[in-house]
């Protein structure tokens, strides 16, 4: 399991060595850094998942540090930590190329989540989908057709019967012609003893409508 890698840029201590100890808490990989020029020399060498950096520090303040950021790592998703919460500081953080805005002070789970979704999308951004996944993608416009990848990634394989007795529909031929589709797209296959499952190309599928999906709802 890879872990995460996050960098911390505040000046105030305390604060700093809060945030870096509630991520490590939680499983991630954490760089901490006093001043937006630390920041820039350890991004040198290391290139973290997530940077949360301070609005107001000594010397280069957040707004100067992200179009740097930006500019040389646009992989990188940035959260702005602000004393200030007012539409317009939101605003210039995010016009500077922030992704997100945490206003001080803010709980534990503020945190956490603002964290989780700006992964989750860096997750969702650097899936990779194969060129010829057009006709894939085409297969999902059908309801029935998702629900059967749905269940396929929850059970890991199944039966037709299985199939048919988890969707509830009775209409077999309905099914059938809907597998079928999925088959021709690549995102199911069927062994020998007949037997569903998910394809490498229907499992990346399928989690990237996941994810989207997390991200719409957030």
């Amino acid at each position: 399991m890879i872990t995460e890698s996050i960098m911390v840029v505040d000046d105030d201590q305390d604060l700093r060595d809060s945030v870096v100890e509630i991520l490590e808490n939680y499983g991630y990989a954490v760089m901490a850094c006093e001043n937006a020029e630390a920041a820039l020399e350890k991004m040198a060498e290391a290139v973290p998942r997530l940077v949360l950096v301070d609005n107001m520090m000594p010397g280069m303040g957040g707004m100067a540090l992200i179009p740097l950021l930006k500019k040389d790592y646009p992989g990188t998703k940035i959260i702005m930590i602000t004393a200030f919460s007012t539409v317009d500081n939101a605003v210039a953080a995010m016009k500077s190329g922030a992704d997100d805005y945490l206003s001080k002070p803010f709980r534990r789970d503020d945190l956490l989540m603002a964290v989780r979704r700006m992964l989750e999308m860096v997750k969702f951004e650097h899936r990779q989908v194969d060129p010829d996944m057009d006709e894939a993608l085409a297969c999902l416009g059908s309801q029935i057709r998702r629900q059967i990848l749905t269940a396929l990634s929850e059970n890991g394989e199944m039966r037709f019967m299985d199939i048919t007795r988890t969707l509830g529909i009775s209409d077999h031929t309905k099914v059938v012609f809907h597998l079928k589709s999925l088959k021709t797209g690549n995102l199911i296959t069927q062994n020998r003893e007949k037997i569903y499952r998910l394809t490498p190309q229907g499992k990346k599928i399928f989690d990237c409508l996941h994810l989207l999906a997390q991200r719409i709802s957030s």
